[in-house]
């Protein structure tokens, strides 16, 4: 799996994994903030929080066209900091007036900027890596490592984002409750009912602070509100950190991967043009418009993939149990998640290892993380309170825990010779995402819409599992589609186009999350059953469209 890779390979993942840890704290917290802060409708809510993730991925088109004139390493260090500026300027307490939407949006803007240039180039430069005869082969499976490396970022960031903001609401005398900020923002409107008007009353009582309990309604209200959207700025703080991290790693171990960051300009220039393959225009209009063809399938993935911090956390939090119990609190601890994925990797080394002592030492490194695992699971309350962001560590958990096992089955089909290409894989995502929407159909049934709820939550909450099982399903999904396909533009993509290509990826994911918005705007005019239907049925629609273009893509893309 790790053996025979080139060692720029790690310097450049670890990077991603720090940056990723620190964007993804703050995407698990992101809409919930919205709300909490300003009191957004879902739909309003959606729009911010879907043009903020089109921007994110729509800039590594500029970072790429910017990267293919000045050089990769130059853009991903720009980008680092320009991300950290917006970083702390989103973590700075405001008003929820109009300077604290313009300061949100300034940072969202420079989070953005500084993404696009790092996120694509950075990858890039791992795809150049195995531009090297010696490493090409090991290319798919190069990039599955590194997309694992980007989840473990993201799998402890919910969890970071969640102890922060307990953190600081325990130390205002307050504990979270899902429903406090929605009924909240009702009083201080005066739009509040009279029932709604009861249960925030019942849910002031339950705060730990006599002081808090003892407050006038209108008192509480704000009081709650500014203390959990000081929180959340707390959670956006911790990107700062992990961006101090990255760039101290990517430079200390840049040696290992200084030779690949130079682009077809740079490499002429350097009188090493020899070693860019030159395309014939056909060739590289053939190419092109294959690569766009994937893209525009991919747009219907990311449009569904990307509900995890909008409609998924807004069921999360409005129609699921806040609480967990009995077997399925083993999802909700991040450490129990961490020793149970590092298992998964000491597993199979007991099977890949040379020598009989490497495999015995694996195979007690195994037994004792699963013990570990099972000493933490013994130790939690039954049953375990749990926030909405939460389930936003499942898929990343997932990714993790089954990357070896999904190279280990592409690795035996390609001995055989039956490996699918990266094209069929992408198709095959498409049918699996719709599966994971199915699951959210069913545990819809019966549910009352976002409307009728009028900002309270489920009196019928539903069990954690249909959330867990549809990360699951998407996990499924992703890992057919989103590293492949990456692999797939490193290695089509013209020499003299690999930036722009890498970033026109992204802005087919940038498409995407911008139309992830549609389940928000249609969140409180439709059943609740009808916006996973909505989903389901446009990833069924994507994945035929990509078979029927699989005999152009093949055939343009043949080598």
């Amino acid at each position: 799996m790790f053996k025979g890779q080139p060692k720029g390979l790690f310097a450049l993942a670890l990077a991603n994994t720090g940056e990723r840890f620190g964007y993804y704290t703050m995407l698990a917290i992101f809409m919930l903030f919205l709300q909490a802060k300003f009191g957004w409708e879902q739909a309003l809510a959606s729009q911010v929080f879907s043009i903020f993730l089109a921007l994110v991925y729509f800039m590594p088109v500029v970072g790429g066209w910017l990267a293919d004139r000045i050089g990769f390493g130059k853009c991903v260090v720009t980008g680092i900091a320009v991300m950290f500026i917006g970083y702390v300027a989103l973590s700075i307490p405001t008003p929820a007036n109009t300077l604290g939407v313009s300061l949100m949006i300034g940072a969202l803007a420079l989070i953005s900027v500084g993404t696009g240039l790092f996120k694509g180039n950075l990858q890039v430069l791992v795809g150049n890596l195995y531009d090297d005869p010696k490493y090409s082969a090991k290319r798919d499976s190069a990039f599955s490592l590194f997309y694992m490396a980007i989840n473990i970022g993201a799998m402890f960031a919910p969890s970071a984002a969640t102890a922060i903001t307990n953190k600081f609401l325990a130390k205002a005398g307050l504990v979270y409750k899902a429903d406090i900020p929605a009924l909240a923002h009702q009083l201080i409107g005066n739009t509040i009912t009279p029932d709604n008007a009861s249960k925030l009353a019942d849910l002031q009582a339950m705060m730990p602070d006599a002081a808090v309990q003892a407050m006038d309604p209108v008192q509480f209200s704000q009081f709650y509100i500014d203390h959990l959207s000081s929180a959340y700025n707390m959670g956006f703080a911790v990107a700062c950190f992990s961006l101090i991290v990255s760039v101290a790693i990517y430079f200390s171990c840049r040696a290992w991967f200084k030779h690949a960051d130079v682009n077809a300009k740079q490499a002429a220039k350097a009188g090493n043009a020899a070693n860019v393959v030159e395309l014939t225009p056909k060739q590289t209009r053939e190419r092109v418009t294959a690569l766009v063809m994937v893209f525009a399938v991919v747009i219907f993935f990311w449009m569904a993939f990307h509900q995890n911090g909008q409609s998924l956390t807004w069921f999360a939090r409005d129609y699921t149990q806040s609480q967990a119990v009995g077997a399925t609190r083993f999802g909700f601890n991040i450490w129990i998640l961490a020793l149970v994925a590092a298992s998964i990797y000491t597993l199979f080394a007991v099977f890949q290892s040379e020598s009989k002592k490497s495999k015995i030492i694996c195979g007690v490194i195994t037994l004792a993380l699963w013990g570990g695992a099972v000493a933490i699971f013994m130790g939690l309350p039954n049953p375990l309170e749990i926030q909405p962001q939460l389930f936003q560590q499942f898929n990343p958990f997932y990714v993790v825990f089954l990357t070896p096992i999904s190279m280990a089955i592409f690795g035996a089909l390609a001995k055989k010779g039956k490996e699918p290409s990266a094209p069929v894989k992408i198709g095959l995502g498409m049918f699996v995402a719709a599966l994971g929407y199915l699951i959210m159909i069913f545990g819809s049934l019966g549910q009352q819409s976002p409307a009728q709820l009028g900002g309270t939550v489920s009196p019928d909450p539903v069990v954690p599992m249909y959330l867990i099982s549809t990360y699951l399903v998407l996990t499924f999904a992703e890992l057919l589609l989103s590293p492949m396909g990456i692999s797939f533009v490193s290695k089509v993509a013209p020499p003299k186009l690999k930036g722009l290509m890498m970033g026109l990826w992204f802005a087919s994911t940038a498409v995407g999350n911008y139309l992830s918005s549609i389940p928000g705007l249609l969140w409180k005019a439709v059943p609740l059953w009808a916006n996973w239907a909505i989903l389901m049925a446009l990833c069924v629609v994507a994945g035929l469209i990509m078979f029927a273009m699989m005999k152009r893509i093949n055939a343009a893309t043949a080598e």
